[in-house]
């Protein structure tokens, strides 16, 4: 579960630390307090994506830092540990820092991982279902998906199957594709690779040190000067009265010296020792020099060798690797060209065993999609009914291939649309066409319920889901979420009375402003604080002892009930 979670300079939150416990907990606070600020702060330390926006006026980085209980079994742990880490006790750490530069480091007990292993993380701890989801409920992808989360691992083998299979005949598709074209097209191609591989074949690109030729080539343009310079200082260390010649008087008068005071001998033997090297370097540059000889027709072929592989650069890529690379390329196209018609025989032949393949594996895909769907609609519409929501029938229609462009697409043949009947008599209608904002709200916190004790989450994260609610479909979901709350550790941002009064632990999220500088505080609240926001949120700006009273009976009321779960 979520025990801390502290934030500094994020948004209009200069410094914020909030513990938790288990059970529902609720954020309630006027417009604009900041309450979804939390929730957006806690997506960061999920993974979600970083901006610069997000950090406080005048602050250099913004900080969050969330710490899990987490038990040893945890997917987490497993996770970590095929990383290379070892878990510390039962914590889990995480911090992300946002800074002005744009940086973003994120930081687990410690550590520095991605954003993608962050988020990987972050998806094993916790779903935040916002309004947002809402939306994204209402498209079939996500709806094909939610059928195929539903269905687990009796679809996942299946489905990786199809989808290779799905790779490969769309390869086959697209290598058909491009050798379909007329005669004249045909003649052009090969005209065209033969000439490409011809000219970098005379290239002999692997037989040639380019390297060596450009220095050939700068050795040969700079001839002149190198003459010069070889002729000078041969003369500085061998000319008379030069170098050699003045380090072999020194020598003579150091070993007169030396007959006088023996301890100049070390400085003779070291003279001595430079004299020798000197003479040989002399030798050397000397012999340099008589080599150094100007060939015009091998300076003039080395230019034209090296014109010639730049032109190629600038055709075919810069290194010489790249080039060999598009010589092999283009030249296994040229065989497929020249044997095209074996070729596109050969691909129609796969293009028809694929086809075959993946409508085997599209057809199993669909009898246990269809098995998976009829027990989620089952599944929904109980929870529909705790809802307030009784007389709703959920279906999940299965579109008919003839509505479809391709025959085959990466997720099967499969496309679905979630349609209810909020009414007797009603006809089924997709979600898009005919849900309110209500009732999105209540299937969303369905879809949730039903799959919340499919995976290893045990934290959900609800962000004013309950937006158009009210009555006793409000009510109906405050039921349902303080239910969820025994097996999971819940938080709900929300406007309503009747979900705040269900919680366990109510959070009052407000703001402050000295004129100059804006700051978000969050309080927990308990007895009679908590009465009085529950006030507020029923009658208004202007709490009056009517509200104050409704709100007591709420809270007693709210308790009763809670009780009956757990008796």
């Amino acid at each position: 579960m979520l025990t801390e979670l502290a934030i500094q300079q994020f948004a209009i939150i200069e410094k914020l630390h909030i513990e938790f416990s288990t059970g529902f907990h609720v954020l309630t606070g006027e417009t604009g307090a900041g309450k979804s600020i939390l929730i957006d702060a806690l997506a960061l330390v999920m993974g979600g994506r970083a901006s610069t926006d997000y950090i406080r006026h005048g602050a250099s980085k913004a900080i969050i830092e969330a710490v899990f209980e987490l038990p040893t079994h945890h997917v987490v742990w497993s996770r970590m540990k095929e990383w290379g880490w070892e878990e510390e006790e039962d914590l889990l750490i995480i911090r992300r820092e946002i800074t002005v530069q744009g940086k973003s480091i994120c930081r687990v007990n410690g550590k520095t991982v991605t954003v993608t292993m962050l988020r990987e993380i972050g998806s094993r701890l916790l779903d935040i279902c916002g309004q947002h989801e809402h939306q994204s409920l209402l498209h079939m992808d996500e709806q094909l998906e939610l059928v195929d989360q539903f269905a687990g691992q009796s679809i996942l083998e299946i489905r990786e199957q199809y989808q290779e299979c799905f790779h490969q005949y769309r390869q086959v598709c697209q290598e058909l594709e491009q050798l379909m074209f007329d005669n004249e097209e045909l003649a052009r191609r090969l005209d065209l690779y033969q000439y490409q591989i011809q000219e970098i074949d005379q290239a002999q690109l692997m037989d040639q040190d380019w390297e060596q030729l450009e220095r050939e080539q700068s050795r040969l343009a700079h001839m002149e000067k190198l003459m010069s310079s070889a002729s000078l200082a041969y003369e500085r260390l061998m000319g008379e009265g030069q170098g050699l010649d003045q380090l072999r008087q020194a020598l003579v008068q150091l070993d007169e010296m030396a007959t006088v005071d023996d301890s100049v001998g070390s400085l003779y033997d070291m003279i001595s020792s430079s004299f020798y090297q000197l003479e040989e370097v002399a030798r050397m540059v000397g012999d340099y020099r008589e080599q150094l000889e100007f060939d015009p027709e091998r300076y003039h072929h080395i230019e034209e060798r090296l014109h010639y592989l730049h032109q190629l650069r600038r055709k075919y890529g810069q290194e010489i690797e790249e080039i060999i690379d598009y010589r092999n390329k283009i030249a296994a196209d040229l065989e497929k060209l020249e044997h095209r018609d074996d070729r596109v025989e050969e691909l129609k032949r796969k293009q028809v065993e694929c086809e075959e393949a993946l409508a085997d594996f599209a057809g199993r895909l669909t009898a246990l999609r269809k098995k998976a769907a009829s027990e989620l609609e089952s599944r929904i519409e109980n929870e529909l009914t705790a809802l307030q929501m009784s007389s709703t029938v959920f279906h999940i229609a299965f579109l008919p291939q003839t509505m479809r462009k391709d025959r085959f697409k990466e997720s099967g043949q499969d496309e679905v649309v979630f349609q209810i009947s909020p009414n007797p008599g009603e006809p089924l209608r997709s979600l898009a066409k005919i849900a309110s904002g209500g009732e999105l709200s209540r299937i969303m916190l369905a879809l949730k319920s039903v799959f919340s004790n499919r995976g290893n989450l045990e934290i959900l994260v609800f962000d004013e889901i309950d937006t158009g609610v009210s009555g006793r479909a409000a009510q109906a979901i405050a039921e349902r979420m303080a239910r969820l709350a025994h097996d999971y550790q819940i938080f709900a941002v929300t406007h309503l009375p009747q979900v705040a009064c269900m919680a366990d632990h109510h959070y009052r999220i407000f703001k402050e402003t000295d004129g100059t500088l804006t700051r978000t505080f969050v309080q927990p609240v308990i007895r009679v604080e908590r009465i009085r926001e529950l006030a507020r949120m029923l009658g208004g700006a202007e709490v009056t002892s009517t509200t104050m009273k409704h709100a007591e009976e709420m809270l007693a009321l709210a308790n009763r009930v809670k009780d009956r779960y757990t008796s």
